[in-house]
């Protein structure tokens, strides 16, 4: 009786079952199958659910681009960004005076990061909010002071809370990403007389990006969705403005629906740009900087004779 094979063995393989005469039967999992056609009947009834419920499409396409949506959309990103960019500055230099020998920075810097992680986000934008509460004006008396009622705006208050405890967060990344430079790097830049921070400019972090810049991408689109937290203290982004709208024509799932298709949109751009991102610093820049404290060592080992026949 001739064997019917699995074309996909290999041709030892294949000889050696053959010899015995039995037949290779491919593995059936049925479990697989179970699960996806579970899933399929799951979505699909939950694409029926939406298309039977009381949902008005039309408002969804009236509302998409209505400017108070648009409005909303153009904040959310902006505090995103400015948010960022405050969480990142922070991060950097909370980071670097985690690690420095002097006590009072490292300290401050513990502090910092172990505040703003251990309370809530909501918690600390309402502090923020409400200041003028424990500081009626803000300035050096006798020479200029504000209302901190006047200063400390929705907007301010937003920043304030989203970009100091995102850079409690991006400071244990950074951290981490400089812990993972090889020490040799930093004692080779020292070698030849780079101060802390050039070697730290020029050395460490180009070769710490690869480690970082994960984590700070996600981050980064964590960001976007924590501005509607900021609806508390009313902050005009996107999910407040969609609020604001159906609170007077009761169409709530469609303005949600709105707001959803916009968080997922910018979402989506950021990923696609994250991808490209990690892309181009993977392409060797740590490898570079090596290379360079390398060359660098290699020059100053080289001087040192060149020293003492002098």
């Amino acid at each position: 009786m001739s064997a019917i094979l699995d074309p996909t063995l290999a041709p030892g393989v294949r000889e050696a079952v053959g010899e015995s005469g039995l037949r290779i039967v491919r593995r059936r999992n049925i479990g697989r199958w179970i699960a996806a056609g579970l899933l399929l009947l799951f979505l699909g009834w939950l694409i029926k659910a939406f298309a039977d419920g009381d949902i008005e499409w039309r408002v969804v396409g009236e509302f998409f681009t209505a400017r108070a949506i648009m409005t909303g959309l153009v904040n959310t990103i902006i505090m995103t960004a400015c948010a960022m960019a405050l969480g990142i500055t922070l991060g950097v230099v909370f980071a670097i005076m985690y690690m420095s020998p002097n006590p009072v920075l490292r300290t401050t810097a513990l502090f910092y990061i172990w505040f703003f992680r251990g309370t809530p986000l909501i918690l600390q934008l309402l502090i923020w909010f409400n200041l003028a509460l424990v500081f009626p004006t803000m300035g050096i008396p006798g020479l200029f002071e504000f209302r901190t009622v006047d200063l400390i705006t929705p907007f301010v208050a937003t920043l304030l809370g989203l970009g100091m405890n995102q850079g409690a967060y991006t400071a244990e990344v950074v951290r981490s990403g400089i812990l993972s430079v090889d020490v040799g790097q930093t004692e080779a830049a020292k070698s030849i007389g780079m101060t802390r921070l050039t070697t730290l400019r020029r050395i460490v972090l180009p070769q710490a990006m690869r480690v970082i810049i994960p984590p700070v991408g996600n981050e980064f689109i964590s960001m976007v969705k924590l501005t509607s937290i900021a609806s508390v203290i009313q902050y005009s982004e996107i999910l407040r403005n969609a609020q604001t709208i159906y609170y007077a024509n009761a169409r709530v799932i469609e303005l949600l629906i709105v707001a959803a298709a916009w968080y997922l949109a910018v979402v989506t751009l950021l990923q696609i740009g994250q991808y490209f991102l990690e892309k181009h610093f993977s392409k060797g820049r740590g490898e570079r900087s090596q290379k360079r404290a390398a060359k660098a060592a290699a020059g100053s080992s080289a001087a040192v004779p060149a020293a003492k026949e002098a």
